[in-house]
């Protein structure tokens, strides 16, 4: 079978060349790299109000722009760098969004100190993906009860952009849960590997 053949989730633009990589390379897959995640969560809080196409096509830009996601040089951002990038057409020029970039990396240090993001992240599922198994794109919830009491918990620790339906697109990505269609080629693959995530796994700190 093609890969342009191979079954897939029904997103919107999903025949995008760059979307379809996403798709099948990254969205699903079990994340425990602190800084991995930490980009992640960012990039979540950019995409709320626009499409996630919209954020990989200017990822790599993100990326340079903050200084490849270093927590502990984005927490050091003065008002000079807030005004170099909302100069910076690579990427979503929302000053709101940008001044939450550099709350969240103070957030994630001070997280950092005492059991890292993946540790504190994964702990709300014990480590274990919750596996789904949703026929279509209307069964997939916006939110959860799980996604509310993470973003709860996030704001807390100081971070901000992290509304439940923004989380709950960042558990989706990450793979804390399956979301990807039982008919989808990437479901079975996605769940073999969250099955074989062991707990020890998501308490690294990087």
């Amino acid at each position: 079978m093609a890969q342009t053949d191979k079954p897939r989730c029904t997103w919107a633009g999903i025949s995008d060349p760059l979307y379809t990589r996403y798709h099948d390379e990254e969205w699903g897959v079990p994340k425990t790299n602190d800084r991995a995640l930490f980009e992640k969560l960012v990039l979540e809080g950019f995409q709320s109000g626009l499409s996630w196409l919209t954020i990989l096509r200017k990822r790599d830009n993100f990326r340079k722009a903050f200084h490849d996601f270093d927590a502990a040089r984005i927490a050091r951002y003065t008002d000079k760098d807030v005004t170099r990038l909302m100069t910076d057409a690579g990427i979503i020029r929302n000053r709101l969004k940008i001044e939450a970039t550099v709350a969240n990396a103070k957030a994630y240090l001070e997280l950092k100190k005492r059991e890292g993001l993946a540790a504190y992240i994964w702990n709300f599922i014990d480590g274990q993906p919750i596996i789904n198994r949703f026929q279509t794109a209307a069964d997939i919830p916006a939110q959860t009860e799980l996604s509310k009491d993470i973003s709860k918990a996030l704001k807390k620790q100081g971070f901000r952009f992290v509304g439940p339906t923004t989380v709950y697109a960042f558990m989706q990505s990450v793979g804390m849960v399956n979301d990807h269609l039982v008919g989808c080629h990437r479901h079975a693959p996605c769940a073999k590997l969250q099955r074989a995530l062991k707990p020890a796994a998501t308490k690294t700190v990087k």
